[in-house]
């Protein structure tokens, strides 16, 4: 979600810790359990959120409603890329971290979003392509994360990067553009920056299991599963009303995700209208599946709601209860824990393939190959991620080395088994990506601190 009252309208009716990633949710219920909607939503394992404005908390109205109800807090525009870094290398925190020191002192956890966008970037972003902005982003990606470590729940890693309609394909964006493999570099990225903390793609609507979007989505996030890119969890914003309304077969989408083996977050969830039954029904759709970590409203009063007009939201202008407010507290309390996934519908017969298939396994081979790297260095650190390149016939295994400059020294690697931290260090490929067909590539990638200054990688066949 953004500022966008007009812009984002307009698609939408049309069409104190972290905890590691896979561990059960512990948080602070707010108030005696079973009277608030953070301390019911606790006793089930789970947590009840809100999208928070920092310059609302000098509003006592807005903070009691907040402090005394929720145990999940989202900054809404507060981390996003033009807030956190409005000049490139130059990031900028302070309205962020209010947000996040305020929920912490008070026992709550705070969801991250989100890093990587193809809207609300700052100026000097909107400008670039190609290799330039694949750069930015992961070097955008890796500091906000980093910045952070240790202090979110879950991240928004990539946010809205499906096009809407019946293609189920991708969005045209910039970061789009930098190449079909940039959400699951982002991905990479973030969970070298942030290892603790879930890794979340989140999206509009891909709440109805049969559309071409929630597919799209869905094989995007099957492909990642098989091939250990790090996705844990996946965001359904819900943002749902007369032309996207919510549908029965919700829950069967929420637990067809979920049988993927990744987490599912209601993230931005707002009803026009706040209709009692229909917000009671997402809570027990959510109370249903075992991987439902919580649920998300955006927003605490109609009037702070992006769609104020629709009174969508749990709390009128006033900061009075609604009626929805009582139907969610009661299936807060009434629902059950789950303790294994309930099983999922059976996903339709002709699913599409993945929208990022792995490359077509080729015959055993011991051709020769070559490395390229690029580097995206910062003050004190950089990653680099490595493309590896079959040469006139298939690889069926091969090795990088990489002399790392004085003072450098490698912390993590993904899509790669690393032998040393400094010097000469080697990089062997792992079970997914060591057959590599007759000129084709697959990638790895490495972070570490000091300089990297020109690495000169070289490949040689398993």
């Amino acid at each position: 979600m953004r500022w966008r009252a007009a812009s984002r309208a307009a698609v939408a009716l049309a069409g104190a810790g972290t905890l590691a990633a896979g561990m059960a949710l512990v948080l602070t219920a707010p108030a005696a359990a079973g009277t608030t909607l953070g301390a019911s939503a606790a006793e089930k394992g789970r947590y009840f959120g809100t999208a928070v404005a920092g310059f609302k908390l000098s509003d006592s109205a807005y903070t009691t409603i907040l402090n005394r109800e929720f145990n999940m807090v989202t900054a809404e525009n507060e981390m996003k890329i033009d807030a956190t870094e409005p000049q490139q290398n130059r990031f900028s925190y302070g309205s962020a971290e209010q947000i996040v020191n305020h929920a912490r002192s008070r026992g709550m956890q705070v969801r991250g979003h989100t890093l990587a966008w193809h809207a609300q970037q700052p100026s000097w972003m909107q400008g670039m392509s190609g290799t330039a902005l694949r750069q930015a982003i992961l070097n955008h990606v890796t500091q906000v994360a980093t910045h952070f470590r240790g202090q979110i729940y879950s991240w928004d890693v990539v946010n809205e990067a499906f096009a809407d309609g019946n293609s189920g394909g991708r969005r045209d964006s910039n970061l789009q553009r930098t190449g079909n493999d940039w959400i699951e570099a982002a991905f990479r990225a973030a969970r070298a920056a942030d290892p603790g903390a879930k890794l979340c793609y989140n999206d509009y609507n891909i709440d109805n299991w049969t559309w071409a979007k929630t597919q799209g989505v869905y094989n995007m996030v099957r492909d990642f599963k098989s091939r250990g890119v790090p996705i844990d969890c996946v965001g359904f914003q819900s943002h749902f009303n007369s032309d996207s309304p919510y549908v029965s077969n919700y829950r069967t989408t929420l637990s067809s995700f979920a049988a993927l083996g990744v987490d599912v977050q209601i993230t931005e969830l707002d009803i026009e209208g706040a209709p009692a039954n229909t917000y009671r029904s997402v809570v027990e759709d959510c109370l249903a599946v075992a991987r439902c970590n919580g649920i998300t409203v955006w927003g605490i009063r109609d009037s702070d709601s992006w769609r104020s007009y629709q009174s969508p939201l749990l709390f009128n202008n006033s900061g009075q209860k609604k009626p929805a407010y009582d139907a969610v507290l009661a299936a807060l309390n009434s629902g059950t824990n789950p303790t294994t996934p309930p099983p999922t519908t059976t996903p339709p017969p002709t699913t599409p393939p993945p929208s990022d298939p792995p490359p077509t396994t080729p015959p055993p081979g011991q051709g020769d190959c070559s490395a390229s790297v690029t580097v995206n260095q910062w003050n004190g650190g950089f990653v680099a991620n490595v493309r590896v390149t079959a040469g006139s016939s298939a690889l069926n295994g091969w090795t990088v080395t990489i002399d790392l400059p004085s003072g450098a020294t490698v912390t993590n690697a993904w899509s790669a088994d690393r032998s040393g931290n400094s010097g000469t260090t080697n990089f062997r490929n792992v079970s997914y990506n060591g057959q590599v067909a007759a000129g084709q590539s697959t990638e790895f990638g490495f972070q570490g601190t000091g300089t990297a200054g020109t690495l000169t990688p070289t490949c040689a066949p398993a």
